[in-house]
C-alpha cells in the first residue's frame, strides 16, 4: 500500500543582502552625482547590519531615503523588510538609521496561521517552526489556495514562499 506524503512549502522573510548591498551602491552613485544633493553632505552607507544616511536637512535625509526605496523596488525587494527611523541631529548633519528586517515574528506568524486556518482551505495545516511556517496539505491546488490568499492580503511582513514540494 502507498502512503501519499502530503505536499508542502515554506513561509520565509528572507532579504537577499547581495540585492540590498547593490542597492544601497547605487543609491550612493545617484546621491553623489545628482545636482540637488550637491554641498549638502548628503550619503548613504552601510554601519554595520544598518543602512546610515546622513544629510545637512531632515528633508534632504528623507530624500536620500527615497532614492534607497526607490532602488530597493526596482531590485525586487519588498519595502515592509525596512525599518527606516526619523532623521535625528547629529553635529552639523542629520543621520537616519535604516534597519533591514529579516524572519517572521511570532506574533506575524500566529496572525497568518490564522489566517490560513479561518480563510484557507480544510485539511491545510500551518506549523510554526523557528522564525518561518511550513504549511502542508494532501493537494497542491490547496496551498496554492493558501500562497494567493496570503498574497492578497496586506500584512506587515514581507513574505517569500520556498520549499514547495
Amino acid at each position: 500500500m502507498w502512503v501519499v506524503a502530503d505536499s508542502s512549502f515554506d513561509i520565509v522573510s528572507k532579504l537577499d543582502r547581495q540585492e540590498v548591498d547593490n542597492a544601497v551602491n547605487q543609491a550612493a552613485k545617484e546621491v553623489a552625482n545628482r545636482f540637488d544633493f550637491r554641498n549638502v553632505d548628503a550619503g548613504i552607507k552601510w554601519s554595520g547590519e544598518s543602512i546610515e544616511i546622513q544629510a545637512n536637512t531632515d528633508e534632504r535625509a528623507n530624500a536620500v531615503l527615497d532614492v534607497l526605496k526607490d532602488k530597493l523596488v526596482k531590485r525586487g525587494i519588498s519595502l515592509k523588510a525596512i525599518d527606516a527611523g526619523e532623521p535625528k541631529p547629529s553635529g552639523k548633519v542629520h543621520k537616519l538609521s535604516v534597519g533591514l528586517k529579516e524572519g517572521i515574528a511570532q506574533e506575524d506568524a500566529k496572525k497568518i496561521g490564522k489566517i490560513i486556518r479561518d480563510e484557507g482551505p480544510r485539511g491545510v495545516k500551518a506549523q510554526i517552526q523557528g522564525d518561518e511556517l511550513r504549511v502542508s496539505a494532501k493537494k497542491k491546488d490547496d496551498l496554492q489556495e493558501v500562497i494567493a490568499l496570503l498574497k492578497g492580503k496586506d500584512l506587515d511582513v514581507a513574505l517569500q514562499f520556498v520549499n514547495y514540494r
